[in-house]
Order: structure tokens, then C-alpha cells, then sequence
């Protein structure tokens, strides 16, 4: 497959700024991949909308307060993401403006005083750096840290919480935002720092959300288990590798950046007994699809594993593990839109795109959802 066919316009006014006021009544495409047919729903019929019995994969990735703005000696500003940490106390950061820094300089959390020592220039913008004073990553973040919102959301992020977050709130109602830079708080609706989490966020470490999980309330997951469906949860720390662009034109040469996924042992056999009993394994996002094609052999079994994943699916790609998949609006150009091209078909993804652009359906991470039958 060629770069050039993962392309399809989408007009700029239906990406979503905000997310719906309620996480469940967002809009629901159904597509119907034998047939190409379009169903429109909202949400929260999900428990009417799969077979009775199915099983839900989701993941239960923690997005991590990763967004860092800072500032040099100089007054000038500098964008950070924290990417991870590779030793203790050392920290891989994507910087904007990377190309100016300098080895050993100091950069300043704004409103704090925590200072950031580069200390190594790495590839594609990342550096190398140490927290000064040195302190538990965790902390740091939940004190200083913001919302990783990707970049085509474009409106001011609040500030940090006073305090910071404790990380533990899976509300899926809304909150009052706190302080936002150059505008006041009422101005704000989102409180990004729940509503960019799963309510059943779990293990902290990606730096973006898993956004299928995003529309799901305790009432839904209640209502689904009454009507005889089955959860299970697998982890995938969402990092650069999902939302990284392709640049090259043959998608068989792009190399995904590893990820680290968890999938246990009792969740593995979850999996493989719903299988063995005929039932829908339905995965919740594409995160969870490369969990379980991860660990799939070919014949479909799952096993039990942890590790790092570059799994990067295209077609013509034979899934082995799942069945449905409920997922977001993806962009152009994107390995996402590789995934459920491989899937549902070219066609019948763009024939689908199509009808959500004509239905003016909100796109990617705050906007709404569709489920591959």
C-alpha cells in the first residue's frame, strides 16, 4: 500500500475541540463491513448494537499529565513532552525548538521553580534530561505536568491543578477547569484531565489517550454487563509510534517505535474462551487490536505476555484475534487508518468517512466514534 491512498479530505470545522458534554451520547457510526451498509447511533446503544455474549478488549492505559511548559534563561518558551523514562532520574523529552538548545542548559517548569538539565541531544527532537531537584517522575508530573492534547486541538490548555492531580480520579462527569494560560477558567468547558482518561484508566505511562476508551461511563460498562456481555482489559502505553507520520511512500518501509503492552494471564484466557465458545472478541480501540495481534499466533490463540510491540498493520493483513472493533475517526495519512483499512476494507472506509463527513460527525480524539461489525 502507497502513502497516497491513506489520503481523503476532511473539512477543518468538524475536528473536535471538545468533547461531548456526556462521554456515552456521543454519536456511534455502525458500519457493517459485509455489506458496506451505515447505521447512525448514538453511544450509549451500545449493548443493543453487538451480539449478546461478546467480549470487550480495553485498554487500560493511564495518560500520564506529560505536557511540560517551560522556559530557557532567555524568556523564551520551549513546548515539552515527556516520552518516558529510560533509567531512573533520566528522562527522554520532545522538545519544540529543539535545534536551539544547548547541551547542560536549564529550562524552568513555568509557574515552578523545577528545572530541566538536557543532557543529551537524541534523534527527531527528543533530548536526554534530568529533573533538578531530582525527584520521582510521577510527583513531578502530577504537580507540573498538563494534558497531552494532540496539536489540531487548538485552544488553551489549563493550567496545572494546584497541588497537582493525584492521579486517581476516574469522574466521568465534568468539573470546573481550573486557571487557563491568557483566558479564564469559565472559558474552558473540558476538564481535560478527565476527560482525556478512560474512566477505567489504570496503569500510568502513555502520553495519549486510548480514545476509543473515551466514550465509555460505569453506566454503560453496568449496562453491558446486564445484557450478557463479558470485559476484559490489556494494557498498551500509547506513545509516538501510534500517532507518529508516515514519511516514506510504501508503507512496507515505515518502522514503528516500539510501545510496551501487558497482557495477563487471566485476560489471555478470557480472550481464548470466548473464542472457543464462538463469541465476538470485540476490540475497544486500535491499541487494543495490536495488544492482542501481539500476541496471537496463528491460529488465534492468545498467550500471556509483556514486552514491547511495533506490530504495524496494513493490508492486506489477516487479523487472527479479532472479531468488531470500536474505534475513533482517524486521521489522513495515519498507521490508524492503515489498521481499519486492513480491517474493513479501503473502500468501504472511505465510503464510511464519506457519510460521517455528510452527517457532520466530529473527528479524532474528542470527536465521536464507529463500530466495525
Amino acid at each position: 500500500m502507497q502513502l497516497r491512498e491513506l489520503d481523503y479530505d476532511l473539512p477543518e470545522e468538524l475536528i473536535a475541540q471538545q468533547p461531548a458534554p456526556r462521554r456515552d451520547r456521543s454519536r456511534l457510526l455502525v458500519l457493517d463491513r459485509a455489506s458496506g451498509v451505515c447505521m447512525h447511533e448514538t453511544f450509549d446503544r451500545l449493548p443493543q448494537l453487538i451480539p449478546t455474549g461478546s467480549l470487550l478488549v480495553l485498554n487500560d492505559t493511564r495518560v500520564l499529565p506529560a505536557r511540560l511548559p517551560m522556559r530557557r534563561a532567555s524568556g523564551g518558551r520551549v513546548e515539552g513532552l515527556f516520552l518516558r523514562e529510560p533509567r531512573p532520574g533520566q528522562w527522554e523529552l520532545m522538545l519544540t525548538g529543539s535545534a536551539r538548545l544547548k547541551l547542560n542548559e536549564q529550562l524552568r517548569i513555568i509557574d515552578s521553580d523545577q528545572q530541566i538539565k538536557l543532557l543529551e541531544r537524541l534523534e527527531g527532537g527528543v533530548w536526554l534530561a534530568t529533573p533538578l531537584p531530582p525527584g520521582k517522575t510521577q510527583t513531578i508530573l502530577d504537580a507540573h505536568g498538563r494534558a497531552p492534547l494532540p496539536p489540531y486541538i487548538k485552544r488553551p490548555v489549563p493550567a496545572a491543578r494546584e497541588g497537582g492531580h493525584s492521579g486517581e480520579s476516574n469522574s466521568a462527569t465534568e468539573q470546573p477547569s481550573d486557571a487557563a494560560t491568557e483566558e479564564k477558567a469559565d472559558s474552558l468547558p473540558a476538564d481535560d484531565h478527565n476527560r482525556y482518561q478512560t474512566v477505567y484508566a489504570r496503569a500510568p505511562g502513555a502520553i495519549a489517550a486510548p480514545t476509543a476508551g473515551l466514550h465509555f461511563t460505569p453506566e454503560l460498562l453496568q449496562a453491558l454487563a446486564d445484557a450478557g456481555m463479558e470485559t476484559t482489559f490489556v494494557t498498551l502505553h500509547v506513545g509516538v509510534g501510534t500517532f507518529a507520520p508516515i514519511r516514506c511512500d510504501d508503507l512496507a518501509d515505515h518502522q514503528m517505535h516500539a510501545e510496551w503492552f501487558e497482557c495477563s494471564e487471566e485476560s489471555a484466557h478470557a480472550i481464548n474462551r470466548a473464542r472457543e465458545q464462538g463469541r465476538p472478541v470485540v476490540a475497544v480501540g486500535t491499541t487494543s487490536v495490536r495488544v492482542l495481534e501481539s500476541c496471537a499466533d496463528e491460529n488465534g490463540r492468545v498467550r500471556a505476555g509483556r514486552g514491547e510491540t511495533r506490530i504495524f498493520i496494513y493490508p492486506p493483513y489477516r487479523f487472527r484475534a479479532v472479531d468488531k472493533l470500536i474505534t475513533n475517526f482517524h486521521l489522513p495519512g495515519s498507521t490508524l487508518l492503515a489498521l481499519i483499512f486492513a480491517l474493513a476494507g479501503r473502500e468501504r472506509i472511505l465510503a464510511a468517512y464519506a457519510e460521517a463527513i455528510r452527517h457532520a460527525y466530529r473527528f479524532y480524539s474528542y470527536g465521536d466514534a464507529m463500530l466495525i461489525a
